[in-house]
């Protein structure tokens, strides 16, 4: 056995395999491991040896079994080369809890999100790896890849740019990367164990037994994770002599290795509520724990769970994070273990039940983290006094570090309760708070990312259940999404999808949103002609239902695309049926940039003398509206339209009251919606939409 990295008064749980967020710790051993790898970093490569310049980062190996302190001796290697790489490091886990291996996409992203690049929603693979490998040209940076599954993870994040270094941690070789050669970890030496052991106990318990000490780190199997829960068997059993725990150990006959033995041992020491609740601890998302999770899984108060979770870390069973809020981690190494126990000793419907409640107490503190936001109205206040005292924040800034904070845990409770398919009703629920809680704190455009993958859920869902209203509503966000960030074709097929299942739903707003969306883009395309056509067929849904608001924003969009045809004549057409349709319903602001849309169309035309009575008229009423920027606007269009019938003086007056209005100088023809003849009428289509975040689901509660 080789000596080890680990901590020596056990905050960092070896194994944990987790990037180090954990407190400041005594890092043993390893002397020799971490020479090696730094020699490897400045180790001639492949392509050095035959005069051509690396192509590619180097790539650092350290491979072991969970549990052997590989992310340890990783993060210590970071520690001593990051004044070598002043662009910072950079780091991901790529391997969920329970070892599924987290999609490369989801990786990039969160990647380029700690570089700060904005990446588009709904990115495919291939784009967001292209932009991760773009945003590291020129930079010094270490990647840091803990638990990575397999070759072609890290092949895909790994930087076209010699000057980056990447540290991949993982169960075995890379097969398929070239040039690496594996630090590969195994034990802890006799020294090293009784180390570790005396930073967990009173090192005089071992010094009065020494050889039953070191019998104790050979039945370990030198495993500092094993040993860490071993010493604080120790440390939470202070009578008990070392060699009752190793005679213990060594007397286990049951199937598994040391860790899995210790923690047996661990586990039917503690109490039964608490040994419960260590077993339903696997079923945190991500493995991430706060005391809600804790007490919702084990179905006790919050103040008792932050106890219990107090005492498994003071074990070495949890770690705790170092976060604004109380928040602690099940160690990677660990989870399988008590996942194979929860199995075991509770039974399917218990487990089950256990998810149901954290998944519900998940809504609710959702809808308490939207609920702070909303004290506009009396109703709103009345609904927030009503949220029980355990789930209330205090403030809308408390709620909002608390979704931050959780924001990791929240989606991979999202894509749990959705792999799952036991639950759907609660899952839909819970994406639905979701996406109404990060769109009321952190905004759609920040949040667009998250909320296409949770649109994608949703629509998985829906698929699954049959349901088609619901699915009609996740294809039109992730449509919306998808026209934001200019994936038109896609939009459209999703478009199209959506109207196919708001028919099948006999849902007249959706097929009616729909048919106005695949009018918009299809114009977006440059095909006019269909995009009338779809604007007309939405315009004759809204008008049988007597949506006389949406029916005269129809009108302005078939106008708009009449416009961009250059069909003057059906465009003054349409235009004016808007400005009549605005008039009966009492919209002014509408009422008045429908007139200065009808005056543009008609200078297009060439009609200058209507341009100027409209314009005269769109003046009034923009004035009756209080919108001053339009005002000045059609000053400057009835000073451009006077030019041309041969008045200059009248023209200029009018272009200084609209010099007066925007306070300072405007060119002759350049005015705030001067756009020239190729300029098409205002496209009102993002108005007319509901929130793009908003799931649109009869089972979801506010």
């Amino acid at each position: 056995m080789t000596d080890q990295a680990v901590d020596a008064r056990g905050a960092i749980v070896p194994g944990a395999d987790r990037p180090s967020t954990a407190t400041a710790s005594v890092f043993l051993g390893r002397t020799r491991e971490l020479k090696g790898l730094r020699a490897d970093i400045e180790r001639a490569g492949l392509d050095t040896i035959s005069g051509r310049k690396a192509p590619r980062a180097r790539v650092l190996l350290i491979a072991g079994r969970p549990g052997s302190g590989r992310t340890a001796l990783a993060e210590k290697l970071v520690r001593q080369i990051a004044h070598r790489y002043p662009d910072g490091v950079l780091r991901a886990r790529l391997s969920d809890p329970d070892g599924t291996p987290v999609p490369i996409e989801r990786a990039a992203r969160d990647l380029l999100a700690a570089l700060g690049v904005p990446v588009p929603p709904g990115a495919a693979e291939d784009e967001l790896a292209a932009a991760l490998r773009g945003a590291l040209t020129g930079r010094r940076t270490v990647l840091l890849l803990d638990d990575a599954a397999g070759a072609e993870q890290v092949d895909a994040l790994l930087p076209d740019n010699a000057d980056c270094l990447l540290v991949a941690v993982s169960r075995g070789p890379l097969t398929g990367i070239a040039d690496v050669r594996p630090c590969t970890l195994g034990g802890l030496d006799t020294k090293s164990g009784l180390e570790l052991l005396g930073g967990r106990i009173d090192p005089v318990r071992i010094t009065v037994d020494p050889r039953a000490a070191e019998h104790l780190v050979e039945v370990c199997e030198g495993q500092p994770a094993a040993l860490v829960l071993a010493g604080g068997w120790l440390a939470a059993h202070p009578k008990a002599a070392v060699s009752d725990l190793a005679k213990q150990l060594h007397a286990d006959t049951e199937q598994g290795g040391a860790l899995e033995r210790v923690l047996r041992l661990v586990h039917a020491g503690l109490p039964g509520p608490v040994a419960r609740m260590l077993r339903l601890l696997c079923l945190a998302p991500a493995g991430d724990v706060d005391p809600h999770t804790a007490s919702a899984l084990a179905g006790c108060s919050v103040d008792a769970a932050r106890a219990q979770l107090d005492d498994l870390t003071a074990l070495g069973l949890l770690r705790a994070v170092p976060s604004p809020l109380p928040c602690y981690e099940v160690p990677g190494c660990l989870h399988p273990l008590l996942t194979s126990l929860a199995e075991r000793l509770d039974r399917p419907a218990e487990l089950q039940l256990a998810r149901a409640r954290m998944l519900e107490r998940t809504v609710r503190l959702l809808q308490s983290c939207r609920a702070i936001t909303e004290t506009d109205t009396p109703e709103a206040r009345e609904r927030l006094r009503g949220v029980p005292p355990a789930v209330r924040f205090p403030s809308p800034r408390a709620a909002e570090e608390w979704l931050r904070a959780r924001r990791g845990a929240l989606l991979a409770a999202a894509r749990l309760a959705v792999a799952d398919g036991e639950l759907d009703t609660l899952a839909r629920r819970l994406m639905s708070q979701l996406v109404r809680a990060m769109v009321a704190h952190l905004g759609t455009q920040a949040a667009a990312g998250d909320l296409y993958g949770i649109h994608r859920l949703v629509l998985d869902v829906a698929e699954r259940q049959h349901l088609p209203r619901e699915q009609a509503a996740a294809l039109l966000n992730l449509a919306d999404l998808d026209a934001r960030t200019g994936r038109t074709h896609q939009a459209l097929a999703r478009y199209r999808a959506a109207l196919d299942a708001a028919r099948a739903a006999n849902d007249p707003y959706a097929a009616g949103r729909a048919m106005e969306s695949v009018g918009g883009a299809h114009q977006e395309l440059g095909d006019f002609d269909r995009a009338a056509d779809w604007f007309g067929r939405a315009l004759a849904e809204r008008l049988a239902r007597g949506e006389q608001r949406d029916a005269a924003r129809l009108y302005g969009r078939i106008a708009g695309a009449h416009t961009y045809a250059g069909r003057y004549g059906e465009a003054l057409r349409n235009w004016r049926a808007a400005v009549a349709a605005h008039r009966r319903s009492g919209d002014v602001p509408a009422h008045a940039r429908a007139l200065s849309e009808l005056a543009r169309v008609q200078e297009y035309a060439g009609r200058p003398e209507e341009c100027l009575r409209t314009c005269q008229e769109a003046v009034e009423w923009a004035r009756r509206a209080g919108d001053g920027r339009l005002q000045a606007a059609l000053q400057l269009r009835l000073a451009d339209t006077l030019e041309r019938l041969g008045d200059p003086s009248a023209a200029a007056l009018h272009r200084g009251a609209a010099e007066r209005m925007l306070a300072g100088p405007v060119r002759p023809g350049g005015g705030p919606d001067a756009d020239g003849p190729t300029a098409p009428a205002a496209d009102t289509s993002r108005e007319h939409r509901p929130d793009t975040c908003e799931i649109r689901s009869a089972s979801a509660e506010d």
